[in-house]
């Protein structure tokens, strides 16, 4: 009997090219950020800010994040109600310039289609919002420093800064190019430059007295300077 010599064929998997994964300090362009995130899990956060990518903690703990961001949210939501024309965000992606798209914890914007500085793409926010928050526990040196720069350059018209294991809140204003402090009045009110009526009592909110939050800014939303910029918001077309 002969032999027969079995023959095989082996065939070798052909490799597959996959999208490398968002990693905490990757330097990218936003274009490329934007292609690595969509490959991302969907529990995924993250903001690249001046070219670095920065990975957010999938778990917020209540009194340094979600009270102070829950507080924030409603004295801008409360706003929001009263002044047709402007618009609240929560934790929305700004395509902010070709090494930015941070993801802030509020914005305040006013509507494209009032006069605003923003516009959207594909229901992204395209441009610098008027005003932006962001609850600052871990992330101080990041808010204060590489996102601030950020948002001054491309001209972010107001910036707020709970600190909030400082028990701090830092509202800067863009003058000239430049921020400065947004200082309260003698009557220890400090009020938005950029959107009348959004006024604040600092020393309230970070006691948690939200009933005196909301009465000064109701009495924001009742005055004359409100009326206004609410009737020229109305007034675009």
């Amino acid at each position: 009997m002969g032999k027969y010599m079995l023959q095989t064929t082996v065939v070798r998997p052909s490799f597959q090219f996959t999208v490398p994964p968002l990693e905490n300090g990757d330097r990218l362009s936003r274009d490329e950020f934007e292609r690595r995130y969509a490959a991302m899990p969907r529990s995924c956060k993250a903001q690249l800010i001046e070219g670095r990518v920065y990975m957010s903690a999938a778990a917020l703990r209540l009194n340094s994040h979600g009270r102070p961001h829950g507080r924030l949210m409603t004295w801008l939501g409360y706003y929001e109600a009263a002044t047709i024309g402007s618009i609240v965000g929560d934790a929305i992606t700004i395509r902010l310039d070709s090494e930015n798209e941070p993801q802030p914890d509020l914005a305040l914007l006013i509507d494209p289609a009032c006069g605003g500085q923003t516009q959207l793409t594909n229901d992204y926010v395209e441009g610098a919002p008027e005003f932006l928050a962001e609850i600052s526990a871990s992330t101080v040196s990041i808010d204060l420093g590489d996102k601030k720069a950020a948002y001054e350059r491309n001209g972010v018209q107001e910036y707020l800064v709970w600190r909030v294991l400082d028990q701090q809140i830092d509202w800067f204003w863009l003058q000239n190019g430049e921020y400065v402090d947004l200082l309260a009045d003698n009557d220890g009110i400090t009020r938005s430059r950029v959107f009348p009526g959004l006024w604040l009592d600092r020393t309230a909110l970070l006691k948690g007295d939200m009933q005196k939050v909301l009465s000064v800014l109701q009495l924001g939303i009742s005055s004359k300077e409100h009326d206004e910029f609410v009737a020229q918001l109305g007034s675009v077309e």
